[in-house]
């Protein structure tokens, strides 16, 4: 949207080395997808677009636990402004290539042991990401096939409909003060946006993580699918929306969110300084380098 256009960072910005994360798999270069919309892969996403339908399946794959690393963050953008650029999509619906898992948030380890410089551009690339997602002219459907915390819960609550897969070992929510973060006001309205200000306290001061039926009952997911159907759901969904005429609901999304986007763009570079100074505490570093030890130990 134009708020977002004229604010946003050029996505470049977000690339270290800038070449090539947005090619197709057939080799074809900048502009639309065109009307072939054939897949393409980056390292980190397959992004599959179905012109007819104008409808593209952006699935994350960024094994084991499609963390938002730099990387993926950066092929995210620049896949999502590529279909934003290209008229002929009015749809994007955001799976994971690997079921049991849609995203398990922010990538720890582009958080611990690094200098306050790359913490800066990351935390830049996940604003941006939030940015481009929450304000996007595309109709977002989250078909959420795995567990989903932190990072992840945040990508599907910026959708504009979310459908979870009806297993009980998959859980949704911001549970950062868990690990001892504070997650970002911009997170908290995002949540408060969706369940309320009284279950939004709750779930962010608990860091609770809900079951689909949970999340369900709150309001943080629209439906609760047999797993088999969670992609065809959200496709059948999407046609719903698709049916409303596209001026119409693009100007009513941009009258829910704007508020909601201005602040954070108001706050940005404060923000950024913020969580560069939050994060690059001792003992921030101590609980989050504890932390991944214990998930080394795990798998191993």
């Amino acid at each position: 949207m134009a708020l977002a256009a004229a604010r946003r960072v050029p996505v470049g910005v977000l690339l270290r080395a800038g070449a090539g994360l947005g090619r197709t798999a057939a080799g074809g270069g900048g502009g639309g997808l065109g009307g072939g919309a054939r897949s393409f892969t980056n390292h980190r996403l397959l992004v599959e677009p179905d012109a007819a339908s104008g409808v593209a399946v952006m699935k994350l794959k960024n094994p084991p636990v499609n963390s938002l690393s730099l990387e993926l963050l950066t092929e995210l953008v620049i896949s999502l402004e590529k279909l934003e650029n290209d008229k002929s999509f009015r749809g994007v619906i955001l799976t994971s290539d690997h079921p049991g898992i849609f995203s398990a948030g922010l990538d720890l380890r582009e958080m611990t042991g690094r200098n306050p410089a790359h913490y800066a551009e990351y935390w830049r690339a996940v604003q941006e990401l939030w940015l481009r997602l929450y304000l996007s002219s595309l109709v977002l459907v989250s078909a959420i096939n795995g567990a989903s915390p932190a990072g992840g819960c945040l990508m599907a609550l910026c959708s504009d409909y979310r459908v979870m897969a009806d297993n009980p070992r998959y859980r949704i929510g911001l549970n950062e003060t868990l690990l001892g973060i504070v997650a970002p006001f911009w997170f908290k309205d995002t949540l408060v946006n969706t369940v309320g200000h009284r279950v939004a306290e709750r779930a962010l001061q608990l860091g609770l993580l809900f079951s689909p039926a949970d999340a369900l009952k709150v309001g943080m997911v629209d439906q609760v699918v047999p797993e088999d159907q969670v992609l065809s759901k959200a496709l059948s969904v999407m046609t719903q929306w698709l049916a409303i005429p596209e001026h119409a609901r693009q100007l009513s999304k941009n009258m829910m969110r704007k508020a909601t986007a201005d602040l954070m763009i108001k706050q940005r570079e404060a923000d950024i300084q913020n969580f560069v100074s939050f994060i690059s505490r001792d003992s921030i570093q101590k609980s989050l380098h504890v932390y991944l030890e214990k998930l080394k130990e795990k798998k191993g």
